[in-house]
């Protein structure tokens, strides 16, 4: 057990040992601050790190992460990123990042009770609802749940654009809200072509007069 946790101590030296051999002053300007273009809300799934995935450094994009990348409208987590990250670090790209295999997509697909996880799913149980004909036109089980990913994604996508945070955004600056999907079996990011970047891209009923 405690060489387990131990190897991630090691690990660490080693990466800033790494990072200074190839500029001294790494560190440095990196404590100074942070001003990423990009947020990234994605799922908590440990094998889609989004640095990794998307190439960048540390300090070029914010991270918040849930199981199945759900945006809910209560969510204080998710707001006081969205906000900080909006209103603070003046973003300019807000990615919701799904991944096919996703084990929350899964488990919103079945009848079994996960305990308290079932009130985190209860969201993605009502995308399935709202696409149940297009869903159940597909046989294929593993189909089935790759297009329940994106259209979980496409859903949460709307969620953030109903947000005072995001049409504020959209009022006074530029904001665009992307939707993508990363493949592990591929490594690679899927962009789903459902963007928001205007409130003319809401429905009426969900826009604030701010």
């Amino acid at each position: 057990m405690k060489e387990s946790y131990q190897k991630l101590l090691r690990n660490n030296r080693e990466w800033a040992k790494s990072e200074l051999a190839k500029d001294k002053t790494f560190f440095e300007k990196l404590s100074a601050g942070q001003s990423p273009e990009y947020l990234w809300i994605g799922c908590s799934d440990s094998r889609v790190p989004a640095n990794d995935v998307t190439g960048t450094k540390p300090g070029e994009i914010f991270v918040h992460r849930n199981i199945a990348n759900v945006v809910i409208q209560t969510d204080m987590n998710l707001l006081s990123v969205l906000y900080f990250a909006v209103d603070i670090l003046k973003v300019k790209h807000v990615i919701v990042c799904g991944h096919y295999g996703c084990g929350g997509v899964n488990a919103a697909m079945q009848n079994k009770d996960f305990g308290f996880v079932n009130n985190w799913l209860r969201s993605i149980k009502e995308v399935y609802a709202k696409h149940k004909r297009e869903l159940e036109s597909i046989n294929n089980i593993e189909m089935r749940e790759e297009k329940l990913v994106e259209l979980n994604v496409i859903e949460q996508v709307n969620n953030l654009a109903k947000t005072r945070i995001v049409q504020r955004a959209w009022k006074n600056s530029s904001l665009q809200i992307h939707g993508w999907v990363y493949d592990c079996k591929k490594g690679l990011l899927k962009d789903l072509k459902h963007e928001m970047s205007r409130i003319e891209d809401l429905e009426k009923i969900f826009r604030y007069n701010l």
